[in-house]
């Protein structure tokens, strides 16, 4: 059983036996002094910039509605580090290209100002002049900025499909989905100087903490390069 496993469990057990003795089912509570066990923090997966170049190069690689949503989609998750779920609840009028920015709404309906990049912009002005009239037509009208062959809004089971086609098109292994555009869009800010609590705000962390795991990426980065290239490194 993982760690992760053993912690549920653990908690589990827990608050049965808590709950046994508080409604006198039981004498006492054995359970009271057993902690679950300290789960091993994960490192997020950050991909290469080279690989995330390759990804938006094979996201939508043709002038279809479909190549273009599946092109802005991808070049918003990475461009802002958005979640699955907040890119595919975009309204259109959520968006301001003139003024490169995009208002989201992540956990708990908190709303953020996200800066869009051009590659982006651009991607997104052609989705929507070119592409998404055409899909939209098939449906019954959503506010929605990504809608699917039928019109309707996009899912989150169907941006992952965009992600993984994309992954495969592009020759990259492994499992790629929209977090993992997520996770290199804030290790990449961090590598190029970013700082944490301007990545929290990007991200829309509540806490500084959880942003901070990126650091720790970033970190074991440097410890590479200063192995590899400070003469007394070794």
């Amino acid at each position: 059983m993982s760690a992760s496993s053993a912690a549920r469990v653990t908690v589990a057990v827990r608050s049965f036996h808590k709950f046994a003795a508080v409604d006198g089912l039981a004498h006492g509570d054995p359970a009271r002094h057993v902690r679950p066990s300290r789960i091993p923090r994960r490192l997020p997966k950050a991909l290469p910039y080279d690989d995330v170049a390759r990804l938006l190069a094979a996201a939508g690689n043709d002038e279809t509605p479909d190549g273009l949503r599946d092109r802005a989609l991808v070049e918003l998750l990475y461009g802002t580090g958005t979640r699955v779920s907040e890119a595919v609840g975009l309204d259109v009028d959520d968006l301001d290209l003139i003024g490169q920015t995009v208002i989201v709404t992540g956990k708990g309906n908190k709303q953020r100002l996200l800066p869009l990049g051009r590659p982006a912009v651009e991607a997104l002005e052609a989705y929507l002049v070119r592409g998404r009239p055409a899909l939209a037509s098939r449906g019954r009208g959503t506010p929605k900025v990504f809608v699917n062959a039928l019109g309707r809004p996009l899912s989150r089971q169907s941006a992952y499909g965009v992600l993984r086609h994309a992954a495969e098109r592009a020759q990259l292994t492994g499992i790629i989905g929209p977090h993992t555009l997520r996770h290199s869009y804030a290790t990449h800010l961090l590598e190029n100087g970013a700082d944490v609590r301007v990545v929290q705000e990007l991200l829309g962390h509540a806490s500084v903490t959880t942003t901070q795991i990126y650091t720790m990426v970033t970190v074991d980065t440097l410890r590479q390069v200063y192995a590899t290239s400070h003469p007394r490194a070794r």
